[in-house]
């Protein structure tokens, strides 16, 4: 809530205003028609948002920011504890012991910069009621934001800690680089705000414009980022054919990437083009001035909403276009907001009394601020060093972070593009023999990744599926260069509720569990509309074996040598 003063001060601005108006009507009755068209001319323009201010601007960051905080709080409350609790694939606390041996066996200041995390605080005996807890403190935190548009400097440091301990403590599964963008864009947040106020429209505390800077720097970071990597990487950026693969083979395709896969080469070929123009051009826009910042900001709102409609890249594409809306001041953006009340109307109130020479008295809070803001641009500045000579790095690397709280990184997408798809499909028999040729085995569904063909692709963003995400990765690789798989495959014989949260389909539901689980290794391509068998949007070609047949006796030692707890346990 705005303090006792700011109150105070916001009745006598209101009625300083009402006093002016109320002098210009009287004024008015007698005065000749021009003198009468002056002044409502003058009326008009006060009515009119000024550029060049950032108080609505303010408002619709912080929303955006607590928006993507909320989704990402929602997946970590949904999954965290069947991936990083107690029982989880990859336990948060078998990784707190490990670092904990690793800084010399005590918690101290080496562990927590290491690992920065409230975890370290707190009661370890439920690992799982932590996770929780800190997954719903955040949703009702972002969510009062959301809902208020309102935020102090502490709420947004509280989000900030919150979603930094789960980051910290994700392991593979918090390892991508929306999450360091989300802390970085979370930590910008932070300054955005007054210290305590709640208003909307906190008189005394003017949204800086190094903080609004801040942002747009973010996004230009990341555009410039993404594009660089694109350039030197991957030779189908160069010859303009990686969008003949992409839409195919990304981790998790969504209904619309079928059909823009079956786009013809031309068009594939003015994607590319466009992409390279979108950002490693557009960005510069960003110093030419207000009307080309806006045209920036534009392009790439509009570039994110064509990335989001085309597949589902977690909260990836939502969370860049929060920097974007930085391009934008007041004036720009006063359609979003009603008129004659409410935040539009007290930023036309401030602009009106700045029109007539009234400016606050500094107070040494406000004093206080600019010394902060100052000292922000500088932090930012010097921690954008390494991360503008990576950029100019001819082995330009992606998603690092070149500071333990990461609070400014380096970003990019896709360097390279995978011209196949694999899968890995998981699959049961309940045959006593696992080699018998008879034995029917029966395939697990995942919630989103491709599996059953007949199935159409899932629409799920901003909202992401971490387990299938990984999935993805996994099938890149040997199954002992991702373990986790085997761990599944270890709860799945013992139709582990956990696991099975994360599936779709369980073909033992209500059965004896599985003997044995095993896990193949398929290519997978969407049919061509009209040519494939009906109803199918993928064929796929068995390539082989991913892991063998295993049961819960073999597996007893494997997990034992792992820390693992037995699934029949």
């Amino acid at each position: 809530m705005a303090t006792h003063s700011e109150s105070s001060e916001i009745t006598l601005r209101k009625r300083r205003v009402e006093t002016r108006k109320t002098t210009t009507t009287h004024s008015d009755d007698n005065t000749p028609n021009n003198e009468e068209d002056t002044c409502k001319a003058k009326k008009q323009e006060l009515v009119t948002l000024q550029t060049g201010t950032y108080w609505l601007t303010r408002i619709v960051l912080l929303r955006s920011i607590a928006f993507i905080y909320f989704i990402a709080f929602t997946v970590a409350y949904n999954q965290n504890k069947q991936l990083i609790g107690e029982r989880g694939l990859l336990p948060c606390k078998d990784y707190l012991l490990s670092v904990k041996r690793y800084v010399g066996g005590k918690i101290d200041m080496s562990a927590f910069a290491y690992t920065p995390s409230i975890l370290w605080f707190l009661d370890w005996t439920d690992m799982d009621a932590n996770l929780d807890g800190i997954a719903l403190v955040g949703m009702a935190l972002s969510g009062f934001v959301l809902l208020t548009g309102t935020a102090n400097m502490i709420i947004m440091a509280m989000l900030w800690v919150l979603y930094h301990s789960l980051v910290s403590v994700g392991q593979i599964w918090y390892s991508f680089g929306w999450e360091s963008q989300l802390l970085e864009t979370g930590f910008l947040g932070i300054f955005l705000c007054p210290v305590w106020s709640l208003s909307q429209v906190p008189p005394r505390c003017p949204p800086s414009l190094i903080s609004i800077w801040t942002f747009r720097w973010l996004i230009v970071r990341i555009m410039l980022g993404a594009g660089l990597i694109k350039i030197r990487g991957d030779r189908c950026w160069r010859d303009l054919t990686c969008m003949d693969y992409h839409y195919e083979t990304q981790p998790v395709p969504n209904p619309m990437s079928y059909y823009m896969h079956q786009s013809p080469w031309w068009f594939h070929r003015f994607e590319v083009l466009s992409n390279h123009f979108i950002e490693l051009i557009v960005p510069l826009f960003t110093f030419l001035g207000r009307r080309m910042c806006m045209v920036n900001g534009t392009l790439q709102i509009v570039f994110q909403v064509t990335l989001i409609v085309s597949g589902n890249l977690s909260f990836l594409n939502w969370l860049t276009i929060v920097p974007s809306l930085a391009c934008f001041d007041d004036a720009s953006l006063g359609f979003l907001f009603s008129s004659g009340r409410g935040a539009k109307q007290a930023v036309l109130d401030l602009q009106a009394e700045e029109a007539s020479g009234w400016t606050p008295k500094p107070t040494r809070g406000m004093l206080f601020r600019r010394v902060v803001n100052v000292a922000l641009g500088v932090l930012i500045g010097y921690l954008s060093v390494p991360v503008v000579l990576n950029l100019l790095s001819s082995k330009q690397v992606m998603n690092t972070s070149f500071d333990p709280l990461r609070i400014v990184n380096t970003y990019g997408a896709f360097g390279s593009i995978t011209k196949e798809r694999t899968e890995v499909i998981l699959q049961g028999t309940m045959n006593e023999n696992p080699k018998d040729p008879e034995a029917v085995w029966e395939e697990y569904q995942f919630l989103c990744k491709p599996g059953d063909l007949t199935r159409r692709p899932c629409l799920i963003s901003p909202y992401h599926y971490r387990l299938d995400w990984l999935m993805w990765f996994a099938a890149f690789q040997t199954y002992e260069q991702s373990e986790w798989v085997i761990h599944i495959a270890g709860r799945l014989l013992a139709n582990d509720t956990s696991i099975l949260s994360l599936m779709e389909y369980n073909p033992f539901q209500g059965r004896d569990n599985p003997r044995w689980v095993r896990g193949e290794h398929f290519k997978y391509r969407f049919t061509l509309p009209g040519s494939g068998p009906r109803g199918k949007w993928w064929v796929r070609e068995r390539i082989g074996a991913y892991f063998p047949a295993v049961d819960l006796v073999a597996l007893r030692g494997y997990f034992k040598s792992r820390n693992w707890p037995h699934p029949d346990l």
